[in-house]
C-alpha cells in the first residue's frame, strides 16, 4: 500500500466518506456491458445456484438449478447460460475496422506491412467481485471440453453446441483478466477500490454493498456505520437485509429457506414422476418458490452492481485508457480468429514455453499500466513522488551546453528547484512528457545551488554551479540534508537533457524548458518494453517442454547391472 493510499484511508475514517485515489477513471468502461451475478450451492464451489444476466439493468433474466445435485438441471442452466451470453459475444465479431501491422514474410523474412481486421469494439463482462472472476474462469474450464453429439455421437450426455463455445469464450475472459489493465472482464469491487480508498481493509472492501456505503452512504450516515449496516444488518426472520455478492450464499438463507424450499420441490418432483394426482402443480409451486428465492439473494446485489457502474461513470476516463481497450480489442479479434479457423479449445496446462510468455506479457502490462495510470492522473503521479520515483518543479535556470562527440549534439542543463526527494543516483536515466505530447529523455547530473546557480557538478566537465557538499558525501551528488537545511525547504536538482530535441545540431523550438516553466520528470519509463523473445517450442529443450534431445537417452539413466553380489 503507497503512502498517499494510507493518507486517503486516513482521510476516509476520520471523514466518514471514501476519499477519491485518482481524478479520472483508469478502465475503459462499455456503453453496453453484460452484468452477469452467479450463486453458487454452500459447500460446492463449482455447483451453480441461479445467476441474473443480462444488458438491461431493469430486466435481467433468472437462471436457476432447483436441485444444484441433479446433473441434467445443471447442464440445462448451462445451455441456458450460453444462450444468454453467447449471442451478446458473437454480436462483436462482424464489426471490423481495417488496420496496418507489420508481420514477417515467410519467403523473405522482413518486415511487410499488411491490412488486417480489428473488430470496433468487444464485448465486456461485469462481475460483482473477483469471486465472480474466479467463478467465470471454474465455468470455462467446466464448460469449455463438453461433447456435441456432432463431435461423438455416442457420448453419453452430449451439450447443445453453444455450451462448449461458451466454455472457450469464458475462459479467454478469465485468462485475460490475469492481464493487468484489461477490461474484458471486470470485478466491481476490484474496479470501486482502484478508484476510491475507504476506512476498512481491502479484505472488506470485497463486500460490494460495504464499499458503496463507504463511497455513497446514506444521507446522516457515517462510512462506518453505513458499511456496518450493509454488512451484518438483519430482518425479522434473521435474513441479511444486503446478502453477499456471490457467489457464496448466506448461512442463515441456505438452512431457513433454501434447504426447506429443496425439500418441497424433491417431493413434488417425485410424485410428479410417479403420476401422484396434484404432483405436477406442486412441482411448478415448488420451483416457482425457489425462484423467488434465489432471485431475493441476486437482485440487491444486480442493482448495487450497477449503481457501482453509476458512480464510474461519473469520472473522466484517463487519456491512455483508449491505447490500453485497443489491445482489448486485439485479444478478442485473436480469440474470434481461432474460434472461426476451427482450432481446438485451451489446454488444461499451458507449455512452458506458453506460460513464460503469458508471464512476461503481464508484467509488461503491469509496467506499462503503471507508468499510464501516473502520466494520467496528477493524483496518482503525486503518490509516485512521495515514493521517490518523480519529482516535479519549476525551472529556474536553462544553460545550453553540447557534447564532446565529432558531430556535437545538444546536451542543455537545466536546473529544477523541487521540494520532492527522489532516490536519485548519478546519471540516472529520467524521463518526462512535453508540452506536445511527445517523449524527453535525460540524465541526473548533480544538485545545484539554490541561491541561482544555473549547472551541473563540475566534475562531470561541465560549467556550472558547484555541488552542495556534507559530512557523509560518499557518492560525489552532495549531501541532500545539507542542502535543505542550509537554504530551507527544497532543493536543485540539474538534469541533462539527451532526447527529444530532434535530430538537428540545434534544439527544435519548444524542446527544452524555459526559466519559469513547471516540469514533471519520472525515473521510470513511459513506454516499457518487454525482455527478449522465447523461443518457438520446437526449439526449446525437452526439459523445458520441447522435443527431446537426440543425443539425450530416451528413457534416462540405465540403472546399474546385475551381479553375483546382487543375488543371496
Amino acid at each position: 500500500m503507497s503512502l498517499i493510499t494510507t493518507l486517503a484511508r486516513m482521510e476516509a475514517v476520520r471523514e466518514g466518506r471514501a476519499q477519491p485515489l485518482t481524478t479520472v477513471r483508469h478502465r475503459h468502461l462499455s456503453p453496453r456491458p453484460l452484468a452477469f451475478v452467479p450463486l453458487t450451492t454452500a459447500g460446492e464451489a463449482g455447483a451453480p445456484l441461479g445467476a441474473l444476466v443480462g444488458t438491461d439493468r431493469d430486466a435481467p433474466r433468472l437462471l436457476i438449478v432447483a436441485q444444484p445435485r441433479d446433473r441434467d438441471l445443471r447442464f440445462a442452466f448451462l445451455a441456458e447460460l450460453a444462450e444468454e451470453i453467447q449471442p451478446y459475444l458473437d454480436s462483436y465479431a462482424d464489426e471490423v475496422d481495417l488496420e496496418e501491422r507489420k508481420e514477417t514474410d515467410p519467403e523473405t523474412g522482413k518486415k511487410v506491412p499488411v491490412q488486417v481486421e480489428l473488430c470496433a469494439d468487444a464485448p465486456q463482462l461485469l462481475v460483482p467481485s473477483t469471486a465472480g472472476v474466479a467463478f467465470v474462469r471454474l465455468l470455462g474450464r467446466s464448460m469449455r471440453f463438453r461433447r456435441t453429439a456432432e463431435q461423438d455421437p455416442e457420448t453419453p450426455f452430449p451439450a447443445p453446441a453453444r455450451v462448449p463455445l461458451l466454455g472457450r469464450w469464458l475462459t479467454h475472459y478469465g485468462e485475460r483478466s490475469r492481464v493487468p489493465g484489461s477490461c474484458l472482464l471486470l470485478s466491481l469491487t476490484e474496479l470501486l477500490s482502484r478508484h476510491w480508498a475507504t476506512g476498512q481493509s481491502n479484505l472488506e472492501d470485497q463486500h460490494l454493498g460495504s464499499l458503496l456505503a463507504w463511497i455513497d452512504p446514506p444521507e446522516g450516515a457515517p462510512g462506518a456505520e453505513a458499511a456496518l449496516r450493509a454488512e451484518s444488518e438483519r430482518d425479522g426472520d434473521g435474513l441479511l437485509r444486503c446478502p453477499p455478492a456471490g457467489p457464496s450464499t448466506d448461512p442463515a438463507f441456505d438452512n431457513k429457506l433454501l434447504a426447506p424450499a429443496m425439500s418441497r420441490y424433491d417431493a413434488a418432483r417425485t410424485e410428479a414422476s410417479q403420476g401422484v394426482a396434484g404432483g405436477a402443480a406442486r412441482l411448478r409451486l415448488a420451483e416457482t418458490e425457489l425462484r423467488g428465492l434465489i432471485a431475493s439473494q441476486l437482485r440487491p446485489t444486480w442493482d448495487a452492481l450497477w449503481h457501482g457502474v453509476d458512480l464510474l461513470r461519473s469520472l473522466p476516463e484517463g487519456a491512455r485508457v483508449a491505447d490500453r481497450w485497443k489491445r482489448d480489442r486485439w485479444s478478442y479479434t485473436g480469440h474470434r480468429d481461432r474460434v472461426r479457423a476451427g482450432e481446438p479449445p485451451q489446454p488444461k496446462l499451458d507449455d512452458a514455453v506458453t506460460a513464460a510468455q503469458k508471464l512476461a506479457a503481464r508484467e509488461t502490462a503491469q509496467a506499462q499500466l503503471d507508468a499510464h495510470e501516473a502520466l494520467d492522473d496528477p493524483l496518482v503521479m503525486a503518490g509516485r513522488r512521495l515514493a521517490g520515483e518523480a519529482f516535479a518543479g519549476e525551472v529556474t535556470d536553462v544553460e545550453m551546453a553540447w557534447s564532446d562527440a565529432k558531430v556535437p549534439r545538444p546536451r542543455p542543463l537545466v536546473t529544477i528547484r523541487t521540494e520532492d526527494r527522489p532516490h536519485l543516483a548519478e546519471r540516472v536515466k529520467l524521463h518526462r512528457v512535453t508540452a506536445d505530447g511527445r517523449a524527453q529523455s535525460g540524465e541526473f547530473a548533480g544538485l545545484a545551488d539554490l541561491d541561482g546557480a544555473d549547472g551541473a557538478d563540475e566534475a562531470d566537465g561541465d560549467h556550472g554551479a558547484d555541488v552542495v557538499e556534507g559530512p557523509g558525501d560518499t557518492d560525489g551528488l552532495g549531501d541532500t540534508d545539507a542542502l535543505s537545511h542550509a537554504h530551507g525547504p527544497g532543493r536543485a536538482l540539474v538534469v541533462r537533457l539527451t532526447g527529444g530535441m530532434g535530430r538537428g545540431k540545434e534544439p527544435e523550438p519548444g524542446t527544452v524548458p524555459e526559466k519559469g516553466d513547471l516540469v514533471c520528470w519520472t525515473l521510470f519509463e513511459h513506454a516499457p518494453r518487454g525482455g527478449p523473445e522465447l523461443p518457438d517450442v520446437e526449439s526449446t529443450p525437452w526439459t523445458h517442454g520441447g522435443p527431446p534431445d537426440a543425443a539425450a537417452p530416451a528413457q534416462g539413466p540405465q540403472p546399474d547391472p546385475m551381479t553375483e553380489e546382487d543375488h543371496l
